[in-house]
């Protein structure tokens, strides 16, 4: 299992990726971090911004879809879409969680 960290500009956008990413069982949950301030050179420029986190929750397989759906939707010329390897976790949750992936078997 993995989190999917991306970053959008805005709670709407935010949302509506998250929802999409539930919707057709790409992510078993996201969760949606908001006010964070982004600091990063984008074409020679310093840019702060502020930004939404997204964290969907998700096996490692789904992630090149994952990268695939939310480039298609994402208003961000190059989107930050990044995997984080989930080690350990409540057992329960874990399986909770699995069983809203795309390609669970029971």
């Amino acid at each position: 299992m993995i989190f999917v960290y991306i970053t959008c500009k805005n709670k709407e956008e935010a949302m509506s990726i998250g929802k999409s990413l539930v919707t057709i069982k790409l992510a078993g949950c996201v969760n949606i971090l908001e006010q964070m301030t982004s600091i990063y050179e984008w074409e020679g420029n310093l840019e702060v911004t502020e930004e939404v986190v997204i964290i969907a929750k998700t096996n490692e397989s789904l992630f090149n879809e994952i990268i695939s759906h939310v480039k298609k939707i994402h208003s961000y010329t190059v989107p930050c879409i990044l995997s984080i390897p989930i080690q350990n976790g409540n057992e329960e949750y874990l399986k909770w969680l699995e069983a809203g992936f795309k390609d669970y078997h029971g």
